[in-house]
């Protein structure tokens, strides 16, 4: 995980020069990466992402790093959004639910794609759902009965599975009330405490 470091405020730029840096973040980071749906890349292009960070970290907004928020959130590098997008291929029909914190700006690129999209802390997920695809803004060691509890039948869950140390994009489909999930490549996406697995003592 990396985090880039604070600049100045904003170092002057304009809404021009955010425009500029949104383009190029989707050319240099997404395109070549794999990522190029092009309903995915024109969500990418409407959503200003410098909106979602706080004003000191403005010009650090499209860097291809985690962008720190304060309380211990960060913003993932857009290409981990991009990632977990194409690998939940969205369709017209679902109903999507954004797991995370913060979690605004993956669901204003739902929100871009056309889809109804709800958004929900990851300690509340109590009458939730349900969903036909939840993105979790994050990775889990385990998905727990709560998130579980949030899907339809058949629903996707989307998000990076901790293993070993290791961060993996992971997508799963609920069947009765089993949800397997299978890892796909690595993925930056910061830990959500929230959904660590029991420790055990050894001895």
């Amino acid at each position: 995980m990396t985090v880039v470091e604070d600049r100045p405020a904003g170092a002057g730029m304009t809404r021009a020069d955010m425009t500029r840096e949104r383009r190029a973040m989707i050319d240099s980071q997404l395109r070549v990466s794999g990522v190029n749906d092009p309903a995915l890349l024109a969500a990418f292009a409407a959503v200003a992402r410098e909106d979602f960070v706080p004003e000191p970290r403005r010009a650090v907004a499209y860097a291809d790093r985690q962008v720190p928020l304060g309380e211990g959130r960060v913003l993932a590098p857009a290409l981990s959004y991009g990632q977990m997008l194409t690998a939940a291929e969205p369709h017209p029909g679902d109903k999507v639910l954004v797991v995370g914190k913060p979690g605004a700006y993956l669901s204003a690129l739902v929100e871009a794609l056309g889809l109804p999209v709800d958004t929900a802390a990851p300690g509340a997920l109590a009458g939730k759902g349900p969903y036909s695809l939840v993105l979790v803004d994050g990775a889990i060691e385990e998905a727990g009965q709560a998130l579980a509890a949030t899907l339809a039948p058949y629903g996707r869950l989307v998000t990076g599975r901790v293993e070993r140390g290791v961060v993996r994009l992971a997508i799963g489909r609920k069947s009765g009330d089993d949800l397997s999930l299978a890892n796909l490549a690595e993925i930056d996406l910061a830990p959500l405490p929230e959904f660590a697995a029991p420790r055990s003592w050894s001895f």
